[in-house]
């Protein structure tokens, strides 16, 4: 990986902005953006190793510029003809607000390095098997290709996606391609099914009966709301975890996660997990540990932006 950033351009500066494609080594271009709300983006990215190499459930460590912050994002979608993946972002972060604000078509990040983690076991639910996709909010967008995995291996697969409002609905022509049947929850009814994932994974349960495997991406408050709804039907119920990250290698040990009564790292043993033994509290308590560290990272960053315009 090359940096993007010119020599001139001071180091210590948050707000660097990308070089376009063709002005330095960095072949990280993205080819393809859309804005699905004022906090939601999709950007398609050429890379045609990755593309090839990708699998579901897989994620990538992004870099913006070359003093930016390594940040893991879940792999949306790849489409190895035309050597792209696709990832799916929620501004939300200092990192995440700079790469919305400052990347657009023709301009390349720095690196993206990956595909990093265990891929999903697509092949855990057979021919005719049955399986529910599961997601919730920005969780919508990794599920995707876990449920064309399942479709492409002979599963009949159920989709569950989950949204606040009809506004905020995407990828709903993506899903319907590969589901056999897709529900649409929406928290005040204005499409869809009102309500929760959890009432569309019990409507599913209570048509079917036997469900070999749920699988449920999206905040860890609604993955622990799925595993709680699947275990009283004794369903496999598998989640994605994406905890604190730093190098994706398992070398920093950020990323630990209690499963059972053991300690795993997302990055290489994960990120998919028995949802049933997942400790969920413990999860999201050390997903607030840098809350503070992170709203003043937002906020240094916006003064930036802010004197820099």
């Amino acid at each position: 990986m090359s940096g993007i950033l010119d020599a001139e351009q001071d180091e210590s500066r948050d707000g660097a902005a990308p070089r376009r494609q063709g002005e330095g080594k960095s072949t990280f271009e993205i080819v393809a953006r859309e804005d699905f709300s004022d906090v939601t983006y999709l950007l398609e990215i050429s890379h045609p190793a990755m593309a090839k190499a990708a699998k579901p459930g897989q994620f990538v460590i992004a870099i913006p510029h070359e003093h930016g912050e390594r940040i893991p994002l879940t792999i949306a979608d790849f489409d190895r003809s035309k050597g792209t993946i696709t990832l799916v972002i929620q501004a939300v972060g200092k990192t995440t607000k700079e790469i919305q604000r400052n990347f657009s078509v023709g301009s390349a990040l720095f690196g993206v390095v990956g595909p990093m983690g265990t891929p999903s076991d697509i092949g855990a639910v057979g021919e005719g098997g049955k399986v529910i996709c599961v997601g919730g909010g920005l969780g919508v967008a990794p599920v995707f290709p876990q449920a064309r995995g399942f479709k492409e291996n002979g599963a009949y697969v159920i989709g569950v996606v989950g949204f606040r409002s009809e506004s905020l609905v995407f990828w709903k022509d993506k899903f319907e391609s590969v589901c056999d049947e897709f529900i649409i929850c929406s928290d005040d009814g204005s499409i869809g099914m009102k309500g929760l994932v959890t009432a569309g994974i019990e409507a599913a349960i209570e048509k079917h009966g036997e469900i070999d495997e749920v699988v449920a991406i999206g905040p860890p408050i609604m993955m622990k709301a799925c595993a709680e709804t699947t275990r009283g039907h004794a369903i496999k119920t598998t989640v994605s975890l994406n905890p604190v990250m730093i190098d994706g290698t398992g070398m920093c040990g950020g990323c630990r996660v209690k499963i059972g009564d053991r300690m795993k790292f997302a990055c290489v043993d994960g990120p998919d997990f028995d949802a049933h033994a997942v400790d969920f509290d413990d999860l999201m308590n050390r997903l607030h540990r840098f809350a503070e560290e992170e709203k003043l990272a937002v906020e240094k960053w916006s003064e930036t932006c802010r004197a820099g315009s």
